[in-house]
């Protein structure tokens, strides 16, 4: 069953213009370590280095977009990391008042799934996302 759907699409532009501004404080703010890892490997080429933030900035909003909050009530921008599952694809890895806010939403006898797509074409990044309940393995029928 679907719980949340979320949404984002953003200008990679207004990243970069951010990012020259405020640097590092705005990179320790919002990104998590391992995203900010997975950037910088892109470090020979600026453009990719500043669409990977983009992707990330717009996949975190589409998952606050799903959770049904929003950057507030508890779920914070480095709640919320991207990462890649065994095979490459990408998914959310939740912390804090995400994760709790996640719990809170998914069903008992229920584990929560998070599905995550993530592209750019500049100057624009997009990511989607869809949160769903799969019966835990003990409450199948």
């Amino acid at each position: 069953m679907i719980l949340g759907i979320g949404s984002d699409l953003i200008d990679i532009t207004r990243i970069e213009k951010v990012m020259a501004r405020h640097g590092a404080r705005f990179l320790d703010r919002i990104f998590t370590g391992a995203e900010r890892a997975k950037a910088e490997r892109r470090a020979k080429n600026a453009k990719m280095v500043v669409a990977t933030y983009a992707k990330r900035f717009a996949a975190k909003e589409a998952c606050s977009k799903a959770l049904g909050t929003g950057i507030r009530q508890g779920v914070w921008w480095r709640d919320m990391g991207v990462v890649n599952l065994p095979g490459g694809r990408p998914s959310m890895r939740l912390t804090g008042g995400a994760l709790a806010r996640l719990e809170a939403m998914t069903p008992t006898g229920f584990t929560a799934r998070i599905d995550l797509t993530m592209t750019d074409d500049w100057p624009l990044a997009q990511a989607f996302i869809v949160i769903s309940a799969e019966p835990t393995p003990a409450h199948e029928n």
